[in-house]
Order: structure tokens, then C-alpha cells, then sequence
């Protein structure tokens, strides 16, 4: 069996949980090639098994290098581990996995974080759906992972439902709050996950002189921001270092756009290096709609 026509088939099992992004009608799988609209807009099934959604098509700075070398920080590093573990917990703590759930990770890249995630859950009844705008990253998403639902999409053009997925992961990346609470369910959970002043301190202090240019992460406006749009479940900060090798620090080095602004020389440095210790310093956000929970039983997330 083909991915094209696997894919076709793990999505025609949850297509009501997929709009048009045209005109915002339900779909249907046809004939195992395409997803049509009830007003006849088509979306085909690409060989590699996910399915391009985007009503425009979008220029991006995050190329194939940089998704490659995301792809193994990620999976061969262990840098983001304690991330995953973290996130997973959360899912089986505050949700029923007894029952089938819809996961969907908003700007998924080339879905590394959502595969980790489904797997540390171990859940039969879990579906991911990984969404982005990028093709390159989703086209290395479907190459790699059979199981999520890859799809190149916009948020502004959701080809999402409304109130049809119980997790939202918004990792490292930007949010569309207006978004998250129409296809979130009413019980579900959205997890943001932010970056600590002290994230890839390392990295940044390499790639800036002292004083010049340094990036300085604040998350305050983030976290509150998202205390605006959701009832706050928890907030679990996680700060841990990592010895890398040459050759994952090269990995980091090329994925991160940090170094599209940064001194190449020192750039080479910090890459050729025989190992380093990197800073993980992040804050995950667990939230849930407002008014959907009872107020008395916040304490048990804690």
C-alpha cells in the first residue's frame, strides 16, 4: 500500500474533523486520491501521503537544512525530552485516553514534536494532526512519520473544525488564540510552550558580542496574553542543560533562525566545538477554555 493511499484512508476515518479553507464546508475522501468540498474544491493527496490545504501558496525562510537539522536535534539529541515527558503527563492526567482523541500541533515543522508526543503517550485511540505552512517541513514530516495527518495550511484559512480536536500544541511558535478556541473542544487542553530568558544561552552568547544585538527572550506579555484567552490549568517551568557532541552542535546551530542575524564567524565557532553544555529553559502553558472547568478542582493540575 502506497503512503498516498494509507493516508487517504487514516484520513477519510476523521474527516469531520476537516473544513475547506476556501469556503469553510465539511469534505469527503474521493476515490482515495483527493479531499472535495460539498462546492467542488479539491485537494489532492501528494505521494508522500500529506495534503497541501493552503488557499495561497507562502514563500518561507525555513528550508529543507534547517528541518533536517531540526529533525535531529530532536529525535537524537534527547535536548527536548524532558519537554515531551512533561506534556504527555499533562495529556494523560487531565484528559480520558480511553477515548479516541484528536491532537493537533499548530505549527508542527516537520513534526518531531508531535511524533514524540504521541509516542510518549502511548495511546491506541490518539490521532495527530500536524499543520503548517511550510511545505518543506510537512513534505519531511510525511517521509518520516506515517501516522500523524500532515497537512501545508494556514490558520487564516483554517482547514480545521470548529471544536473538533482535544489537545492544541502551540510549541516555539506563534499563536492564533482566536483560532485554538473555535477547534478546540469544550473540555480540551491547549499547551503553549514559550521560551525562558536563559533558553540556548549558550548559542545566543556565541553568535552576539556583549551588548550588541543580544536576544533576550521575556515571556511576561506571552503568559499573560494567554491567561487573557484561557483558564490557566498550570504553568510548568523546566530548566535543564544537555552535553552535545560536534555534531548535533552543528544540528543546532542550523536550525535555529537565530543565526540568520548572528556573526557567521562565531557561528563556526560554536559549531566546531568538540561538545558544550546547552540551556533548556522553557515555560509550558496548560490551559483550557473559560468557564468550562470548575474553579475547585484547579488544585489537583498543581
Amino acid at each position: 500500500m502506497t503512503k498516498k493511499i494509507k493516508s487517504a484512508e487514516y484520513v477519510r476515518e476523521v474527516v469531520p474533523a476537516l473544513k475547506c479553507p476556501i469556503c469553510g464546508s465539511t469534505m469527503q475522501v474521493v476515490d482515495l486520491k483527493s479531499l472535495l468540498c460539498m462546492n467542488r474544491h479539491t485537494f489532492d493527496f501528494a505521494k508522500q501521503g500529506y495534503i497541501n490545504m493552503s488557499a495561497h501558496s507562502i514563500k518561507s525562510n525555513y528550508g529543507k537544512g534547517l528541518f533536517e537539522a531540526r529533525h535531529s536535534i530532536i529525535m537524537e539529541s534527547g535536548l527536548y525530552d524532558g519537554m515531551h515527558e512533561t506534556i504527555a503527563k499533562m495529556i494523560l492526567r487531565h484528559l480520558d485516553v480511553s477515548n479516541p482523541l484528536m491532537v493537533a500541533d499548530l505549527g508542527c515543522g516537520e513534526g518531531s514534536h508531535l511524533q514524540r508526543i504521541i509516542d510518549e503517550c502511548q495511546c491506541s485511540g490518539m490521532t495527530g494532526v500536524g499543520l503548517d505552512l511550510s511545505k518543506e517541513g510537512i513534505v519531511l514530516a510525511a517521509k518520516r512519520y506515517e501516522d500523524p495527518i500532515w497537512i501545508v495550511g494556514d490558520l487564516a484559512r483554517s482547514p480545521l473544525e470548529s471544536q473538533s480536536f482535544d489537545v492544541i500544541l502551540n510549541i516555539l511558535s506563534p499563536s492564533n488564540y482566536k483560532e485554538f478556541k473555535r477547534i478546540l473542544t469544550p473540555d480540551g487542553l491547549v499547551i503553549k510552550v514559550v521560551p525562558g530568558p536563559d533558553y540556548l544561552k549558550e548559542l545566543r552568547e556565541s553568535l552576539f558580542h556583549q551588548n550588541e544585538n543580544k536576544v533576550i527572550y521575556r515571556n511576561d506579555k506571552t503568559v499573560t496574553l494567554f491567561k487573557k484567552h484561557f483558564q490557566l490549568l498550570d504553568s510548568i517551568p523546566l530548566r535543564y542543560s544537555r552535553k552535545l557532541a560536534k555534531a548535533e552542535l552543528n544540528h543546532l546551530g542550523q536550525m535555529t533562525p537565530l543565526a540568520w542575524n548572528g556573526d557567521k564567524a562565531r557561528l563556526d565557532e560554536f559549531m566546531n566545538q568538540d561538545s558544550a553544555e546547552i540551556t533548556v529553559d522553557l515555560e509550558i502553558l496548560f490551559g483550557t477554555k473559560k468557564n468550562e472547568i470548575d474553579p475547585n478542582t484547579l488544585g489537583k493540575w498543581r
